[in-house]
């Protein structure tokens, strides 16, 4: 499907263009690997076909519930009878709908509780019956939503017999208000409006309290899982049957613990398979995304355990045998195992802004890289690890797949699938410079990534400088891929822009990520500070008509250094950036800071209220009123402290509008602001 990126009006060189590339989806690309090729490319392929093939679900009319999650009318299409039928009744918005193994049943969610629908009779039945709206089955709530990058939390057994889920309850989550200023499409002004809420659990407040309960569809019966270990506080981000046998990851709420149960279903009781724990760091709970089991029980786990992301063997009762992976670089996915040749095949960053595909005997630990081409290779593999797509994307190579076949530590090219020539083409006729990589040393000495963008058209003058940057734990903004955004529009206006990764970045290393954990914020603004002077000293930019902006993570990071002493940026953008850490999200602010009851002092140095008296420059603030992620109370916190220091600063708001600010024209109209306050400041 093409993603339309909105260009602003105001760029005559770039207008109306279409430059993000064409993409295949998962079911796509499996269906070439895993059939005939020629053949599969021609077949109607959809998502969420059963493996039989006879029934499919489908979904139109979709409402937004947060970022991920949404409600539709749902259908099951019988292809064999010619029938479509609607889930959760006629005019019903459902969310979430997933086939049985077997094909038999859908599991969906509708509004808190989970149902099944059953295909050979067309009946439905409830799973859970929470009269409560604060009590939660099967889905996620805002929290694990936004930051466990899930929306179901359910999970049918391999026999079709058993449905797993995550139960919520949030009664004693603290909810969060918002004004609502506009109407709908029918009376956008009208005269009165109210309030919008959800439960959100700020940093150092309640969660919900989770519970694991197994769902029978033979007795209809419901048990609950001895998996909270007494610890009420505590996330279950996944849940996974393997081997028949339920694997629930436990996070303790720090996240400094991470466990994956083995549960016995019938039994209730469980015991821990695997057990990752630190105190210095927090653990990444994701990699357990990424594991990959054996056909005899052995795991393979991915785990930065030692330091770096590294593949281990474990053997089926979570005995670690031996780490699989070299030292010095991070693996970024797992993506399968030829058991037959020995042969795992995966992703990893060979440098910080790259990645390849590579191959590794278990037998001998012999690795072989399997692509080439600097930029982001990300592959998928065919069931028998024979075939391989290769998708490929650089600074100046758009999406472009490639099917390779596979034959143990080598890979021998097929065909070109999609090369999306005419996207590069209809790029390439605007002539913009492409980023150049760099690395730049911080005043500690240690380097970091970089890349770097020189307008053409400068008349010999030296060019205005803005800094462009994200800086949050374990982000990357500096990545050799097609990414076709502002940076882009800013260099067409005759800027210079500057991307930088601060201290906390990604695949350097686990050390390097936690080099801001219990301290956001100031590490960070030191580092873009260095990097900016150092840029400075280049003859062909002006070191007095520098700016810097960044959004969310990035608008506090900017807020932050513009109050830290010594800068040298005349001006600042901050789109929708949290202010002050305890007024963010229980998971992801702890994950990083722990709770403010244990960590006041890395509160109280990163909160932007107390380094207020030293912010210098001009600023533009900008948030969404609708905000539900970063609450626009942000925003007026910081907005009130500095009247009341008596600093100046421009706003511009944006009525109900949320993170992302794409209603209606607000995307392009506040990208204009952004150029207008840097063409008066600069």
């Amino acid at each position: 499907m093409k993603i339309f990126l909105i260009i602003l009006g105001v760029l005559s060189g770039i207008l109306g263009g279409d430059y993000n590339a064409l993409t295949l989806s998962v079911a796509e690309q499996d269906s070439i690997l895993n059939a005939d090729s020629g053949k599969a490319k021609e077949e109607n392929i959809n998502l969420y076909s059963d493996k039989t093939n006879r029934y499919k679900l489908e979904y139109e009319n979709e409402e937004q519930i947060f970022r991920r999650s949404f409600v539709a009318d749902w259908y099951v299409v019988d292809t064999e009878r010619g029938t479509r039928k609607q889930l959760g009744g006629n005019g019903v918005k459902v969310r979430d709908a997933v086939l049985s193994p077997n094909g038999r049943y859908v599991a969906f969610a509708k509004e808190n509780n989970l149902y099944i629908h059953k295909l050979d009779f067309g009946t439905e039945v409830a799973v859970s019956k929470n009269d409560n709206l604060d009590i939660i089955s099967g889905v996620a709530d805002w929290l694990y939503e936004e930051e466990f990058g899930t929306t179901a939390l359910f999970a049918w057994s391999p026999d079709s017999k058993q449905l797993a889920f995550v139960r919520l309850d949030e009664r004693e989550v603290p909810t969060f208000a918002w004004q609502v200023f506009l109407g709908d499409s029918t009376n956008r002004y009208p005269q009165y409006t109210g309030s919008e809420s959800l439960r959100y659990p700020k940093a150092g407040c309640k969660n919900a309290k989770a519970s694991v309960c197994v769902y029978d569809v033979a007795t209809k019966g419901i048990l609950t899982m001895q998996v909270n270990n007494d610890q009420a506080d505590v996330y279950f981000p996944r849940l996974r049957w393997e081997n028949d046998g339920l694997l629930v990851l436990r996070v303790n709420r720090d996240q400094t613990k991470m466990e994956v149960l083995s549960v016995n279903a019938k039994s209730t009781v469980s015991h821990p398979l695997y057990r990752e724990e630190s105190k210095n760091y927090f653990v990444d709970y994701t990699l357990f995304d990424e594991w990959l089991w054996l056909s005899d029980g052995r795991i393979i786990v991915l785990s930065e355990q030692d330091g770096w992301r590294r593949a281990y063997l474990y053997s089926a009762q979570g005995i670690k045998q031996k780490v699989l992976t070299p030292e010095g670089i991070d693996v970024t996915a797992l993506y399968t195992v030829d058991e037959k040749n020995q042969m795992l095949y995966y992703q990893a960053a060979p440098t910080p802004a790259t990645r390849q595909i590579f191959a590794l005997s278990l037998k001998n630990g012999q690795v072989s890289q399997l692509t080439s081409g600097e930029g982001i290779h990300a592959a998928r593999f065919s069931e028998d690890g024979k075939r391989m797509i290769d998708c490929f994307q650089s600074f100046d190579t758009p999406n472009t797949y490639t099917l390779y076949t596979v034959s143990k530590q080598k890979a021998t090219k097929n065909e070109v699938i999609l090369d999306n020539t005419a996207v590069k083409e209809l790029w390439q006729a605007h002539q913009l410079p492409e980023p150049k990589l760099m690395r730049i040393s911080n005043a500690q000495g240690q380097e970091l990534e970089a890349m770097l963008m020189l307008p053409k058209n400068t008349d010999g003058k030296p060019a205005a400088l803005v800094v462009m940057h994200y800086s949050g734990p374990q982000s990357q903004r500096v990545l050799n891929r097609w990414r076709k955004r502002f940076e882009y529009a800013l260099v067409d206006k005759g800027y210079a822009v500057l991307i930088v990764d601060t201290r906390g970045s990604d695949c350097r290393g686990r050390a390097w990520r936690n080099e801001t954990y219990m301290n956001l914020g100031i590490k960070e603004a030191e580092d873009l500070i260095a990097a900016a002077n150092y840029i400075g000293q280049r003859n062909d930019i002006d070191a007095q008509r520098m700016a810097i902006m960044g959004w969310s993570y990035g608008g506090y990071e900017t807020l932050m250094t513009m109050s830290t002493k010594g800068h040298p940026f005349k001006a600042g953008v901050a789109i929708a950036p949290v202010t002050d850490w305890k007024l963010y999200d229980s998971a992801y602010t702890e994950r990083y800071m722990r709770r403010p009851q244990v960590n006041e002092r890395g509160y109280k140095n990163a909160s932007l209220l107390n380094h207020v008296e030293d912010l210098s420059g001009e600023i533009l603030i900008i948030h969404g009123t609708g905000d539900d992620n970063v609450h626009a109370q942000n925003a007026f916190q910081y907005i009130d402290a500095l009247v009341q220091a008596d600093k100046q600063f421009e706003m511009q708001l944006y009525p109900d509008d949320n993170h992302f600010l794409k209603k209606g024209n607000n995307y392009t109209h506040m990208h204009n602001r952004v150029l207008l306050f840097l063409e008066k400041n600069l």
